[in-house]
């Protein structure tokens, strides 16, 4: 079986210096995947790079099957979506129309979002209790409450890639829970290829299927949460955090800071 999504040999640098290096993902449909690394290991870079905000110096991003390192915006947009850390600001726009422009790269140059469309971006919005804001600007929202309309528009945007930036970044502990959970069962139920980067260990052990560990713009390993052992885990992220222990409460692995 083909992959869904395939990021090969990525390699990302600014004249002499490079960011990261020959960084290779394969992820089939209904993977969480999260990148875990301290600041400065690469996990943003790396997403940008694969969603061609920027250049690669060598390496290529297949989705299903088909180049996307060097199509246009919205070509790529209909293969894959992002939802960065920090996202510009939409002064004049209200909700609902942030949402709808998730349905952009389905539609033709001067079509506009059907009534399916509307009934769509309607009821994601009442899932994620936010229709009492349907009309409001969106720059009027707090933080936390434009990122959860940014996921919405992503959802409705139906690639079949996810790519997010620490996107429960802005949003309370229950939130963050509750957006993780949200994220994990589209991508699951919609058998999707997701890829997150998170600075918290817990929530990748917790929600996520696979962990992908980078330091210093290098990949120091990778593992599988459900098919690895605590022993297993512990070696890996011991990698990165230094000396940590995992245990294992309720089939959840958990790691905490010696």
């Amino acid at each position: 079986m083909s992959s869904r999504l395939s990021l090969k040999n990525i390699t990302v640098g600014y004249g002499d210096e490079t960011i990261i290096e020959n960084i290779n993902i394969e992820l089939n449909g209904g993977e969480f995947c999260a990148l875990l690394g301290l600041n400065g290991s690469g996990k943003t870079t790396l997403l940008k790079a694969a969603c061609g905000l920027i250049p690669m110096k060598h390496g290529s991003c297949i989705v299903d099957g088909t180049d996307c390192t060097n199509l246009g915006e919205r070509r790529r947009a209909r293969y894959i979506s992002f939802i960065p850390q920090r996202h510009s600001a939409m002064r004049g726009v209200s909700v609902f129309d942030a949402v709808l422009m998730g349905f952009n790269p389905q539609l033709g140059l001067f079509e506009m979002p059907t009534s399916e469309n509307k009934e769509e971006a309607t009821a994601i919005l009442t899932k994620f209790s936010l229709a009492e804001y349907i009309h409001k600007d969106f720059s009027t929202l707090s933080e936390g409450q434009q990122q959860l309309v940014i996921l919405a528009r992503t959802l409705v945007q139906s690639a079949p890639v996810m790519l997010m930036d620490e996107p429960d970044s802005a949003l309370d502990f229950l939130n963050r829970h509750k957006m993780q959970m949200r994220i994990g069962d589209v991508i699951h139920s919609e058998n999707k290829a997701g890829v997150i980067t998170l600075h918290d260990p817990n929530f990748a052990l917790t929600y996520c299927d696979k962990i992908i560990l980078l330091k210093g713009g290098r990949t120091a390993g990778e593992f599988s949460v459900k098919a690895s052992t605590r022993e297993h885990i512990e070696e890996c992220l011991s990698r990165i955090y230094g000396d940590i222990s995992v245990i294992e409460h309720k089939n959840k692995f958990i790691m905490l800071q010696e």
